[in-house]
């Protein structure tokens, strides 16, 4: 049996990833690890998108919160709010902003926060007194922008637009997938990550022999330290960054 590679992001970024990498040979199943609850909009939330004027940048962490929050902003912002810096953390992301209309900055490379900052024009904002800046999220993450933004005097809100949970009967399809000759992972989060993790059971002492593509070095710190003994640093999450990494790698029977 060819051993495949499980794909865990959402079943329609799984369908894209699939066929670039059915290109090279890969053969692949999908098994989303987290599962999208849009956050409901109190008043504090809708506060933040009628102030978006007030802020010199928005910085928008994945193309979930890109969509999710371009439909607040079309029902507040009949016109887009002049004088805001956009921001995008990966390509993915950029491509949701800019087919609203929105002119988009996002790093050439990485899908990191560090890479965001790296951006010359930060230099500029940093500079800016009371300087404000707005996070779409989900719930909890992306914390190193906030610092920088805090240590240089500015001021950071986020506007948390959804939660991530675990799919139900995650354990049991993880285990028919085992059994269709699933011999590694490709982990898009630390979320998902511990939702792998915490699904597999006693199944984990087998299961974290299992190759592990994942998006970061931080990532791959949190899967060393659960027991993961054969980690690959992709650099990013986006398709060509993990394409790259599994082709470079292949798996053998």
């Amino acid at each position: 049996m060819k051993p495949s590679v499980l794909l865990t992001r959402a079943e329609a970024d799984n369908r894209r990833l699939a066929a670039r990498l059915a290109e090279y040979g890969v053969a692949t199943a999908s098994l989303p690890l987290l599962a999208i609850e849009p956050m409901e909009e109190g008043p504090a939330e809708r506060t933040l998108i009628l102030d978006l004027d007030r802020y010199h940048a928005v910085m928008v962490v994945s193309p979930v919160a890109a969509r999710l929050g371009l439909e607040r902003l079309d029902r507040y912002w009949p016109q887009l709010p002049m004088g805001v810096h956009w921001f995008a953390v990966g390509a993915a992301t950029a491509a949701e902003l800019e087919a609203y209309g929105l002119r988009v900055q996002v790093p050439a490379q990485g899908q990191t926060s560090e890479a965001l900052l790296a951006l010359p024009i930060w230099r500029d904002l940093l500079a800016i007194e009371g300087l404000r800046v707005l996070i779409w999220r989900g719930a909890g993450g992306r914390e190193l922008l906030a610092d920088n933004v805090r240590a240089a005097g500015g001021q950071v809100d986020y506007l948390e637009l959804y939660r991530r949970v675990a799919p139900p009967g995650l354990e049991q399809r993880l285990t028919d997938a085992a059994q269709k000759g699933v011999r590694s992972i490709v982990i898009a989060s630390g979320q998902g990550l511990q939702h792998w993790h915490q699904a597999s059971g006693s199944r984990w002492e087998q299961w974290r022999t299992w190759r592990c593509w994942v998006p970061s070095q931080r990532v791959a710190s949190l899967a060393r330290d659960m027991g993961c003994t054969d980690v690959i640093v992709c650099e990013g999450a986006d398709d060509q960054a993990v394409v790259a990494a599994v082709t470079a790698n292949p798996l053998t029977a």
